[in-house]
């Protein structure tokens, strides 16, 4: 089997879609440069190895309450001692690294994220800082952040009016 087999080039291309924005000559131009600069990466092989500019990791997932602001993120394969939570300014970072579990000489692909990594979430500064609340349990983190009670006050429910 070819190894280029395995690696989804072509994702979402061939598809043409009319965007709003199509109008305003900057963001096509825009859009235009990161088209090319994806084709000459994908000219180098050098996509799946970290270089895809739509990698985001971890993944995340963030839910909101009247009480409470929660985000979960995958970290599979990562320990405490290898993350870091900070909320600053009302901007949740989560960072840390994964390292690389096997020699370079023995992979022959790899669609694995390596590295360092650092992702940053706005949550308001309406937060109770020294009630937050992390964990990692099985690759995933959790974070509970309550919020104040001046934000929980905000909170007016609109009732809705049927015809």
């Amino acid at each position: 089997m070819n190894m280029r087999d395995l690696i989804p080039w072509n994702r979402g291309r061939g598809v043409t879609v009319r965007r709003s924005d199509d109008a305003n000559p900057f963001l096509t131009l825009h859009r235009e440069m990161n088209r090319v600069f994806d084709d000459v990466v994908r000219g180098f092989d050098l996509a799946p190895f970290g270089f895809d500019r739509t990698l985001a990791w971890p993944n995340v997932e963030v839910s909101e309450t009247d009480k409470e602001v929660k985000i979960t993120a995958d970290l599979p394969g990562l320990e405490e001692k290898d993350v870091e939570v900070k909320l600053a300014n009302g901007v949740l970072a989560v960072k840390g690294e994964k390292k690389i579990e096997t020699e370079d000489k023995e992979r022959m692909f790899s669609e694995r994220f390596y590295g360092r990594f650092e992702r940053r979430i706005p949550v308001g500064t309406e937060i109770e800082e020294d009630k937050v609340e992390a964990s990692l349990k099985n690759g995933v983190l959790a974070v509970t952040m309550p919020k104040s009670a001046a934000a929980q006050a905000k909170v007016k429910r609109i009732p809705i009016n049927g015809n």
